[in-house]
């Protein structure tokens, strides 16, 4: 039976953690860059390794990857690829496309051939990003794991022509609604409103839109106690959050 949550993860330790101009215009959670980005980027950097160390600490095996100038992103490492067990039991990995042009270099060859060499590749999306078309990984798709559900806040980043061939690839149900944030924009990750756990799920259902929330709780319900979390939660990232 397939788990929910994982013990072994990949985290990039950041090297220029900033603003992303690329990513501004869908992601409205963003700041403006303060006058002493060095001292910003210090600070992440410290409260990577305390994440990191608290980690290990805790029994979690970390293959820990340093970041690239040139992507203000990249300690997002699971919006490129996602790790699964497939149908035969076998490790399999899913590369996805990626809206901004600064993202996509996270794709970087020394970390494909890492990860090709323990996961077979069940689908490679990535090319779709040429076509404009976007499925930010476990940004886009918060994974029901062991009920084969995934739950697709629609945006400007998650196709739902491409939610609906990963599922037919990967088996899984889809479960698609519509969202609304505090300045009237869709949320741009699922993984930022809703978290899925072994028991329970977190969700913000107030920033889902009235016609599709009362479906996706009822969905949620069947399987999982639900937590809810406010807008202002949302704002703080407490949706951002994953169970290991």
């Amino acid at each position: 039976m397939p788990l929910q949550s994982a013990r072994q993860i990949m985290m990039m330790e950041p090297v220029a953690f900033l603003s992303n101009p690329e990513t501004m215009d869908t992601n409205t959670y963003q700041a403006d860059n303060p006058a002493d980005i060095s001292g910003i980027n210090a600070r992440a950097v410290a409260e990577f390794r305390a994440l990191r160390d608290t980690l290990v600490c805790a029994g979690v095996i970390v293959t820990t990857v340093i970041g690239q100038a040139a992507s203000p992103d990249d300690i997002f490492c699971n919006n490129w690829v996602s790790t699964h067990i497939d149908d035969e039991g076998r490790p399999a990995m899913v590369l996805y496309p990626m809206l901004a042009p600064n993202r996509r270099i996270e794709r970087r060859p020394e970390l494909l051939e890492m990860l090709r060499g323990r996961y077979r590749t069940a689908l490679d999306l990535s090319a779709e990003e040429l076509s404009g078309r976007y499925l930010e990984s476990t940004g886009s798709l918060a994974l029901d794991r062991v009920n084969k559900r995934a739950y697709v806040a629609l945006s400007p980043r998650t196709s739902l022509d491409l939610a609906k061939r990963w599922c037919d690839v990967m088996g899984f149900e889809l479960i698609t609604f519509n969202t609304r944030n505090h300045v009237g924009k869709p949320v741009y990750h699922s993984d930022v409103l809703m978290f899925v756990g072994t028991k329970m799920m977190g969700i913000c259902g107030e920033c889902i839109l009235p016609e599709d929330r009362d479906r996706v709780l009822g969905k949620i319900r069947e399987t999982h106690d639900v937590m809810n979390i406010t807008m202002a939660q949302l704002r703080s990232f407490c949706g951002n959050a994953l169970e290991l």
